[in-house]
């Protein structure tokens, strides 16, 4: 029996492999088909596979007809005569692939591939027809995450990583199209992502102006303190200091603050 490897979502996805079939399974023809740059056209051979016989391909390979090189690839994963994958190549190596993954006959996956591993990849999660998942990966590891959450068209919600570690996320809560919270992480003793550091823009002008720090005590992140520049002079006019989550004490620097 095989085992299950399980993979590590934060490093990049190796490029799909076509399987290897004999020549003999694939029914062949010379045709053409739409150059890269778009203008003009390719002349390829068409190799297809029609495995149970329905009349529609499952698979069909095409290859230029110069180079014998690999070019295009278009897939039909679910066997419901509608292909849902497409795959461009370059220079006989996996470059674009297109997927439909909710079977509406329309792509709402797009990735891209350099080198053997997966750079980007951008989903349609929830089928209107727009972006709203962007996931970019550098020296095979994820990076970035960009969300729209909300589906207004607008990213909300960013998410940084490095050596496949979460070090910081952005993140417009009020949804009014600004970023307004910006997010640290660092490592327990136990090696687990938590929060130490949150700055957040209470006033709506795309600036923070609350900074809360954060420990772990007893197991549980909490706050230990907060830094508000509430006259907005870049400086901290009140610092609230807490022990075990509670306030224990306050300093106002600015005394035209008193009383809060």
């Amino acid at each position: 029996a095989e085992i299950a490897v399980k993979t590590d979502p934060r490093s990049a996805p190796a490029a799909p492999r076509l399987r290897e079939l004999p020549d003999s399974v694939f029914e062949e023809k010379h045709t053409s088909i739409p150059a890269p740059d778009g203008k003009g056209k390719r002349s390829v051979l068409a190799r297809s596979l029609d495995a149970d016989r329905d009349g529609h391909p499952e698979e069909v390979r095409y290859l230029d007809e110069k180079t014998a090189q690999l070019v295009r690839v278009d897939e039909d994963r679910d066997y419901d005569g509608r292909f849902d994958v497409w795959s461009r190549y370059e220079a006989g190596a996996l470059a674009v692939r297109e997927l439909d993954e909710n079977g509406d006959g329309k792509p709402d996956a797009w990735e891209r591939y350099a080198n053997g591993r997966m750079v980007s990849r951008e989903v349609d999660r929830d089928g209107n027809g727009a972006r709203d998942a962007f996931y970019l990966y550098q020296a095979d590891a994820l990076v970035e995450e960009r969300h729209d959450t909300s589906g207004d068209g607008k990213v909300d919600r960013i998410v940084r990583y490095q050596g496949r570690r979460l070090t910081a996320t952005e993140e417009d809560r009020d949804g009014d199209g600004q970023l307004d919270s910006w997010s640290s992480y660092g490592l327990d003793a136990n090696g687990v992502e938590v929060v130490v550091r949150v700055e957040r823009d209470a006033k709506g002008d795309g600036r923070p102006d609350v900074f809360e720090s954060f420990e772990q005590q007893d197991g549980k992140t909490v706050l230990v303190r907060r830094e508000e520049d509430v006259n907005q002079d870049g400086s901290a006019d009140v610092i609230s200091i807490y022990d075990k989550g509670k306030l224990v004490k306050r300093e106002i620097t600015d005394p035209s603050l008193t009383p809060l």
